[in-house]
């Protein structure tokens, strides 16, 4: 696997361990829709569904990672967002949310939850 494959599969699964510590559950990791995928699913506490896009970088060097979501990427994650709805006929509240992780294997990353991102 390449190192940044490696580093992508680390963050999502401290994002996924993040999450579970705050309650939630998970329901699908990398779920795809044709060539668009989701992070994470998991409900929250309050039961609602959530996506999660799941965003890990090195270091800030070249900006927050949270930058790497921008409008064409929040279209994509909309889409597949309706399709993972319609194909498993959820009728409850859903948001976006997105985590980013910065660090590097073996030391402690720093974690942000941005939680109901605009579409």
């Amino acid at each position: 696997m390449a190192a940044h494959n490696e580093l992508g599969k680390w963050g999502e699964d401290l994002a996924a361990d993040y999450l579970r510590r705050k309650g939630y559950t998970i329901v699908e990791r990398d779920w795809k829709s044709g060539h668009r995928d989701i992070d994470i699913i998991a409900y929250d506490e309050d039961g609602t569904l959530v996506f999660v896009e799941v965003k890990t970088r090195r270091n800030r060097l070249f900006g927050d990672p949270e930058d790497a979501v921008d409008y064409r990427k929040l279209q994509s994650l909309q889409s597949a967002m309706n399709h993972y709805i319609k194909y498993r006929r959820i009728d409850r509240e859903v948001r976006l949310d997105i985590i980013t992780v910065v660090g590097t294997m073996g030391k402690k990353p720093d974690i942000e939850h941005i939680i109901d991102v605009a579409l």
